[in-house]
């Protein structure tokens, strides 16, 4: 059986299906200090598919890997060093993404998770040495959290 048969059975049975599935924003971003990882608020959800996130919290209730994205931009024009999105899996960091930050370019982080469908859970936090308080953007296209099952 060709490879383009069995997707297109799959897909016109409803078998394709990468759920659960979440996306959430920042409406109005979030303050984070100097020199300290800081959990991001995303308090907007676009879409929630079997209502697993809540208070910036993904908790999927079904086993399996999970590809998680986030992204962020700081409201700032400054040059410094270190500008750092992490994926906390169950509390610690799992995956990062270090830059340094050169006027208002956005930092994402993606990576492959396995959950156990019950306790694992993921949250986005942020890091900085700017050298004072400094703020996220808000908005959709800039500060996002999203994730989805991966077929296996």
């Amino acid at each position: 059986m060709a490879i383009t048969k069995i997707i297109a059975d799959s897909i016109t049975s409803g078998a394709v299906a990468n759920t659960p599935a979440f996306r959430a924003t920042s409406s109005s971003g979030n303050t984070v200090p100097n020199q300290s990882y800081t959990k991001l608020t995303f308090d907007t959800e676009t879409f929630d598919t079997n209502n697993n996130f809540a208070s910036s919290r993904f908790t999927p209730t079904v086993a399996g890997k999970y590809s998680i994205t986030a992204q962020t931009r700081l409201n700032s024009g400054d040059d410094f060093g270190d500008n750092i999105i992490a994926i906390y899996k169950n509390g610690s960091i799992s995956s990062s993404r270090q830059m340094s930050h050169f006027h208002y370019e956005c930092n994402r982080v993606t990576g492959i998770f396995t959950m156990n469908g019950s306790s694992d859970y993921v949250e986005i936090y942020f890091f900085h040495n700017q050298g004072g308080n400094t703020a996220t953007d808000g908005g959709t296209t800039l500060n996002f959290f999203q994730g989805f099952k991966i077929l296996t």
